[in-house]
């Protein structure tokens, strides 16, 4: 626990230090000292929470806990196989994008940025989220979770010159707002039951408030991890931000959402003794959101929108998989519980991983042609090679195509829902293969989606001058984009070791009674692994026969002349990039068929004459929840506040009149 602590107070003295350069005139000196100084304390933190993670042991628990000086509330720490393994992305991908952000902004110009602050909040939202994974005390742990909510604000807002950014970063503080509001009342119920708030003392003293506290808690967490129809800031807020910041928030800040939604069900009591349809109401909000999110992914030609709206798919198939634990929980099956808790938690692990990379890849597809607009990309896989073979494995990863770690995790998860068709009850049987077959759905489309992204950012030709000379980075300065893709491949050749790492973190998920715990160590883990070991054996195989075919190629052409031509050289040979497929009409016959979910919207600009001049047509996929649920309420909402101006006559007589009425109409009330 002392290196943990040591950790921490790295982070906020990080933090102090980047903000007194912050507040001190801005210079090209300044911006230098700040993106040495942020980037090396973060980093250097980072490796020391990791260190702290590992050196009490896996599997024990640590505890601090001091007075703070406020009447309420108490400065508490822990560390249990839960945080721990919560605490994993913040720590890896928190170094890995200190160090490319760093490399990023090295030559950013002092007038329109400060670094001093960038980096500050960017400290700032590490401890924010470490505080938030160990926080045992519900004042605590809401101040941290304001932490880490406001300083996204700030990072999103770094280009804050555009007003799309500036768009950004309020929809997306409004959000964060909205969900804690949920939280305050979930904390403060149980503050008012309890008389206190460390959690170890928190329970539901009245089972008739344990509905409300959990739909509190659901909205409030869910909020954070993006489920829908709670999740329209994120597809706004990731692409405007910095890539190294859109790594962080997907990879690991959206995973906060998650770990509150499984810690809250500690402070809820058995789950045995709660309705069933709580389980049920997770695994169909999570399939839902996952459709949506994929679909929207779909209609996307935005490289950065694409993977918000795809984090939005992997943080719903996460929260489905923490259902599918809950309800075998609750009708007492340990394959169920097991395994569906097992899955959340791995494809947690892996969704921040290969979600890390592949925002870090846009990133560099950004600083190298200025646009991430795939209908302006293609051809960098020749000019960047190996940014292209690192944005190739990603998209590999994420695509569930063995033997990388997204396929793994989601092969536990399929696991569980098989299992499910051994519920009892004719309609659970039926619900749990309507998920099974909306996973698979899911999955497939997810395939399309990245052989897409990855077809058109880096294959055939490029569209635009964008992509036609790119400043390609060095290999050396790709170095931190390969510590998240060597996870990938690690997840997916050891899953049998990541899996068995996750499963002591099972047996302090709160709602596992010791019952099915004997079970699942005994019967349940052991095949899964066993079963992971197998398929991990047979990718390796099938890694080394590529590369013993790749190297028998070598040799074979190594005597030979081997000429290079151009993409599509053997057909049409007066071809132009505009025959190429443009993102829109890659997916034009998924369109067809999920039009209405996509939101897909056609602007044609066709000139009729008999002498056309240039035509065009454009395809775009607004978000139709934002456009039209959210955007026409807080219009609404807008024409209400303008409307009480009338009170805000601007005579203070007045005002202290108001102050008067309110103390009355609270005594009265106060009294009755």
């Amino acid at each position: 626990m002392n290196i943990f602590l040591l950790a921490l107070l790295l982070m906020a003295a990080g933090a102090v230090a980047t903000g007194i350069i912050a507040i001190r005139p801005v210079t090209a000196a300044s911006n230098r000292t700040a993106n040495a100084l942020g980037p090396g304390t973060a980093a250097l933190a980072c490796l020391l929470g990791l260190i702290g993670v590992f050196s009490g042991g896996w599997t024990s628990i640590e505890s601090f806990q001091t007075a703070w000086g406020l009447p309420f509330g108490a400065l508490a720490f822990g560390l249990d196989p839960l945080s721990r393994l919560f605490l994993l992305p913040v720590f890896v991908l928190g170094l890995s994008c200190a160090l490319a952000g760093s490399i990023s902004l090295r030559h950013t110009d002092p007038e329109e940025h400060n670094l001093g602050a960038h980096w500050a909040f960017y400290l700032i939202l590490l401890l924010g989220m470490t505080c938030v994974m160990t926080a045992r005390d519900g004042i605590f742990f809401m101040l941290s979770w304001e932490l880490m909510s406001l300083s996204p604000f700030f990072l999103i807002d770094f280009n804050d010159r555009d007003r799309n950014v500036q768009d950004a970063s309020w929809v997306y503080l409004v959000a964060a707002h909205l969900g804690a509001v949920f939280l305050i009342a979930f904390f403060a119920m149980l503050w008012q039951q309890n008389g206190t708030t460390l959690f170890a003392a928190m329970t539901v003293e009245a089972p008739a408030h344990a509905t409300l506290l959990f739909l509190c808690a659901f909205i409030g967490f869910g909020a954070k991890a993006g489920l829908a129809p709670l999740h329209v800031w994120l597809p706004e807020a990731h692409p405007a931000a910095p890539s190294h910041v859109s790594a962080l928030l997907s990879g690991a800040m959206l995973n906060a959402g998650l770990y509150g939604i499984i810690r809250s069900f500690d402070l809820l009591g058995p789950m045995q003794e709660h309705p069933a349809w709580w389980g049920w109401l997770l695994v169909g909000v999570g399939i839902v959101t996952a459709l949506m999110g994929i679909l929207k992914a779909l209609g996307q030609s935005h490289l950065k929108r694409l993977l918000a709206y795809s984090s939005v798919e992997n943080m719903g198939l996460m929260v489905m998989a923490a259902g599918v634990g809950l309800v075998g929980v609750q009708n007492g099956i340990a394959w169920i519980a097991a395994l569906g808790f097992s899955g959340c938690l791995f494809h947690m692990l892996n969704h921040s991983a290969f979600k890390g990379l592949l925002f870090l890849c846009a990133g560099e597809v950004l600083h190298s042609t200025g646009t991430v607009d795939m209908t302006k990309l293609g051809g960098l896989q020749k000019r960047m090679p190996m940014l292209g073979m690192l944005f190739a494995l990603g998209a590999a990863s994420i695509a569930c195509l063995p033997p990388f770690n997204g396929f793994a995790g989601e092969f536990v998860i399929s696991l569980s829902l098989v299992k499910g068709l051994y519920l009892h009850g004719l309609e659970q049987k039926i619900a749990m293969l309507v998920t099974l077959v909306g996973l698979m759905l899911v999955s497939g489309i997810s395939a399309f989606v990245y052989l897409k992204a990855y077809g058109m950012t880096f294959l055939g030709q490029p569209r635009s001058q964008f992509a036609e000379a790119p400043h390609a980075p060095e290999n050396r300065l790709l170095l931190p984009l390969c510590l998240p893709a060597a996870l990938c491949v690690v997840g997916g050749l050891g899953a049998k070791f990541v899996f068995q790492m996750i499963q002591p973190t099972i047996a302090f998920i709160p709602v596992m009674p010791k019952s099915l715990l004997g079970i699942a160590q005994d019967v349940v883990i052991s095949g899964t692994s066993s079963l992971l070991g197998n398929i991990s054996l047979f990718g390796i195989f099938g890694i080394l026969l590529v590369a013993g075919a790749a190297y028998l190629r070598r040799i074979l052409l190594g005597r030979k002349e081997v000429k290079r031509g151009p993409t599509w050289g053997c057909g049409y040979q007066y071809g132009t990039p505009r025959i190429q497929y443009t993102p829109a009409s890659f997916v034009e016959p998924a369109a067809r068929i999920f039009g209405n979910v996509i939101g897909t919207e056609t602007k044609p600009q066709i000139d009729e004459s008999y002498f056309p001049q240039k035509s065009s047509f454009g395809v775009s996929a607004p978000d139709v929840v934002r456009g039209k649920f959210y955007t026409p309420l807080f219009e609404k909402i807008l024409d209400a506040c303008n409307a009480l101006k009338v009170f805000q006559s601007g005579v203070v007589n007045t005002y202290i009149l108001y102050i008067i009425v309110t103390l009355i109409a609270l005594l009265f009330w106060g009294v009755a």
